[in-house]
């Protein structure tokens, strides 16, 4: 009874208290035609909280967790090592059961680290301000966009070339009832209000940012830099050319979880504070000269106008966040920087196997932890011939379906990269021997 508490007793007693005989007098108003005669087929009746439990473990246990087989999946949701220390600390009542930060002078532990977390993205990106957090990388990433647009009084945005696909579908979703075109492509005009480039992209590929610095510049365009990989910023220079950086802050205290929530993140130059999406948590004293944290700024529709309101998505994803600021204020600078020199080390071998294997072409010459390589197979035959051996596989990419992105991270041992080499050895030797092999890679 422990998702249906009422006896037919207790239903009784509260229909008599507000004088009704029946549920159904509740219903009275409702035409009779709309009401159901009977229960949908389409759905299974209820069932106990023993037979839910059973039930729905019986539907995790159709999943394979990157933690049950090597896996070199990547691409916007990486496998990193969490703590225990960070699942104990957010699961804290105190932190579980906060929202939102309405009323400083009682949210003040809340108020604090997201501070914090506002300082680490800052100081991470090289942006002079961070906002409280956002959804996921994509939406962060469409938010950039539309600030520039704010900003420039344009309304075209070009996307760089293998930007991430999902951040591309959630920012062509956003523009198709607004003005102004979402097109890949390199050189910005006039009439551009921004460029967006991944860096390191999609296919792993890192970027030197300072010759599309200067063609924005040309034009008046704003340069947004999309980081789907939050990691890299320990090791490659961070992207202080940037007007915006949006992305992904998953892979710091926050799992894949399957795909989500996530923890978006937005940085951005002082001078366009006021047209920043969400709200900015700030540091004050108080009357008694006592340090505290109220909300700075707020510029969402809930708050203000909603024709003056830059957002009405963003919102503090509070529990995401504080896991976020507790492993990054575990691991400190040298920690993380630690962590990214492990996922590159681990990434070069990985891509030193590839290479060495016959057939296999390396197309990523510059990388973080991701790299792209093509075969002499499909792709999606690749990952199924994978998983029969116990490997989850990378993302398959491109046109003609025979390329493939990998990923590492200090979770990937060198084993798993034997374990990667050898099944690839011999399953691109059984496609030989079937004739299933194709040079048009």
């Amino acid at each position: 009874m422990r998702y249906l508490p009422h006896t037919d007793e207790s239903r009784k007693d509260m229909l008599r208290a507000i004088g009704a005989q029946h549920i159904d007098e509740l219903y009275t108003h409702v035409p009779k035609e709309t009401l159901m005669s009977e229960p949908l087929s389409s759905l299974p009746s209820h069932m106990g909280e023993m037979q839910v439990e059973s039930h729905i473990k019986a539907l995790a246990e159709k999943n394979t967790p990157t933690s049950k087989m090597p896996s070199f999946l990547g691409g916007g949701c990486y496998h990193h090592h969490i703590p225990a220390s960070v699942d104990h600390l957010i699961q804290r009542g105190e932190f579980l059961t906060t929202y939102t930060p309405y009323q400083p002078e009682v949210s003040q532990g809340t108020l604090t680290y997201v501070y914090e977390f506002q300082n680490y993205i800052a100081r991470l990106t090289g942006m002079d301000i961070a906002n409280a957090s956002m959804y996921d990388g994509a939406t962060a990433d469409t938010e950039a966009a539309l600030m520039a647009k704010r900003l420039t009084k344009r309304n075209n945005v070009i996307i760089y070339p293998c930007v991430h696909p999902d951040y591309i579908d959630v920012l062509k979703s956003y523009s198709t009832h607004s003005n102004g075109t979402v097109e890949l492509g390199t050189e910005p005009d006039e009439n551009t209000a921004c460029v967006i480039i991944q860096s390191p992209n999609y296919y792993g590929l890192v970027f030197d940012l300072k010759e599309l610095r200067e063609k924005c510049d040309a034009v008046g365009a704003k340069l947004v830099v999309a980081v789907n990989e939050i990691v890299s910023l320990g090791l490659l220079p961070a992207p202080e050319m940037a007007d915006i950086v949006a992305g992904e802050a998953q892979s710091i205290g926050v799992p894949m979880s399957f795909g989500g929530p996530h923890l978006g993140f937005f940085a951005c130059k002082k001078e366009y504070m006021r047209q920043m999406p969400g709200r900015l948590c700030g540091k004050t004293v108080d009357a008694d000269g006592k340090e505290g944290f109220v909300l700075t700024l707020n510029t969402r529709e809930q708050h203000i106008r909603r024709d003056k309101a830059t957002s009405n998505i963003c919102t503090n994803q509070g529990l995401c966040a504080l896991a976020f600021t507790i492993h990054l204020g575990l691991l400190g600078e040298t920690g993380f920087k630690t962590l990214a020199q492990l996922n590159h080390t681990q990434a070069c071998k990985l891509a030193d196997t590839l290479e060495s294997i016959e057939g296999v072409t390396l197309k990523t010459e510059t990388f973080f932890n991701e790299v792209t390589a093509s075969f002499p197979i499909s792709t999606e035959l690749l990952s199924t011939e994978l998983s029969k051996r116990s490997i989850i596989g990378g993302i398959p990419v491109g046109e003609t379906k025979h390329s493939m992105v990998f990923c590492a991270t200090e979770l990937t041992s060198d084993e798993d990269i034997s374990k990667l080499n050898n099944a690839i050895e011999h399953i691109l030797k059984e496609q030989e021997s079937n004739g299933g092999l194709s040079h048009a890679v």
